[in-house]
């Protein structure tokens, strides 16, 4: 699979299919088109037959020396093959390139699907502490009473 950056053509499929990758639309105010315009270094999609079937937008932290995943996102049909970890791992290499020692990533305490993913295929740490459930969280992470699981791992 090759892996492109990511157009404003590309986004603009992502935002008008956002259900097909999510399963409805609760993260579709995530997708801002300042991820292409200012961050295009690091935005990147999968396609097959000229048609998105995986993205990866991050960033490089500019108050850490981290690089940041900010939204993963796989067609429901295409899940289970792989896109994710290889758009990580292409994350991964390009940070690992300028310099940077660690990846962080969020998501919400009730996003049992990435918080497995992020354990299990990234292999990334759980910062914070355990909630009532024995998740580890970030209390007020995204804002007043707005937790968050908080993801890290070094890639030096």
């Amino acid at each position: 699979m090759k892996i492109e950056k990511c157009t404003k053509q590309d986004f603009n499929e992502i935002t008008k299919d956002i259900v097909d990758f999510w399963g409805s639309d609760r993260t579709l105010h995530l997708h801002q088109p300042f991820l292409i315009y200012d961050f295009g270094n690091t935005a990147f999609v999968i396609k097959e037959h000229g048609q998105v079937i995986a993205y990866l937008f991050g960033f490089f932290s500019q108050t850490d020396n981290l690089a940041y995943i900010h939204l993963l996102g796989v067609r429901e049909k295409n899940q289970r093959q792989g896109l994710g970890l290889l758009l990580y791992e292409h994350f991964i290499n390009l940070a690992k390139s300028k310099g940077f020692t660690k990846i962080k990533a969020i998501t919400s305490p009730s996003n049992m699907k990435s918080i497995s993913f992020h354990k299990n295929k990234i292999g990334m740490t759980l910062l914070g502490e355990p909630n009532e459930e024995g998740l580890n969280i970030v209390r007020d992470y995204s804002g007043v009473n707005i937790d968050r699981v908080v993801f890290e791992k070094r890639i030096d």
